[in-house]
């Protein structure tokens, strides 16, 4: 598999602050920190994810982000600092990180304040690949530009193309796994990959379920199950000449 195709490996800021400035402009609209993170799954491996606010006053989003295993970072009140202590802080443990974790490649800066042009062009020195998520209505134009990436949060369940429906007559376990393979899928495509290898699907569904496992669903191998997902019309296979394995060349009858 080319480098470029290798698994990237992800660390999350949130700005929550910033975000909640767009909550009150787009009230129709609420912060889902799965959806957020399922987006990101599709990238690659969230290794850190970390939020900073003065969390007294978003209470009511504290239980999703710990179910998501979010480290919550306290900011004091801005009126006790005199400054915007998140922003601060989240340049400081982003920067650290660039230089400690190597491993890392990839930093999300979940915000739309400009301050961040900085930082991000900073990371970008470092050699990491930088994506901005944040609201359409409070992001600046400046960090979008200055990102590698941009995702707006009002776009994440905008499907790229309409995947195929999993028949409701199957049985629970198959239903599981065809429905989590269409969703991976997705992804990929999403992410505009020229070959989609069956190990790149293999590894986003465990990316999205970390608890997958085939033979747990009734397939005796991953190929079994891809065969009888093209069977059942929802992809559409290819043997790879280079590698001798199943590529996922698309999505079988639409749904």
């Amino acid at each position: 598999m080319l480098s470029a195709e290798r698994e990237r490996t992800l660390a999350v800021f949130i700005d929550f602050e910033n975000l909640a400035l767009g909550f009150v402009k787009e009230k129709s609209v609420k912060f889902d920190i799965e959806k957020a993170l399922e987006r990101l799954l599709d990238k690659g491996k969230i290794i850190v994810k970390k939020a900073y606010a003065d969390w007294s006053r978003f209470a009511e989003y504290k239980r999703a982000l710990h179910e998501s295993a979010v480290e919550l970072i306290e900011i004091p009140k801005r009126g006790m600092t005199g400054k915007n202590s998140a922003d601060i802080r989240l340049a400081v443990d982003a920067m650290d990180m660039s230089y400690s974790k190597e491993h890392i490649d990839t930093f999300v800066i979940v915000s739309g304040d400009s301050d961040f042009s900085p930082l991000v062009s900073k990371l970008k020195e470092n050699g990491k690949t930088v994506i901005g998520m944040g609201m359409k209505g409070s992001t600046s134009e400046l960090l979008i530009h200055n990102c590698d990436e941009f995702i707006y949060y009002e776009d994440l369940e905008r499907p790229l193309s309409k995947p195929p429906k999993v028949d409701t007559n199957l049985s629970k376990e198959k239903q599981e796994a065809f429905a989590l393979l269409v969703s991976s899928v997705t992804a990929l495509q999403r992410e505009n990959k020229d070959i989609i290898y069956s190990s790149m699907v293999k590894d986003t569904m465990i990316r999205k379920q970390p608890s997958f496992n085939e033979s747990y669903h009734g397939y005796r191998s991953f190929s079994d199950l891809l065969e009888d997902a093209q069977k059942h019309g929802l992809i559409t296979l290819k043997i790879n000449a280079r590698s001798g394995t199943y590529t996922v060349t698309g999505f079988g009858k639409e749904g």
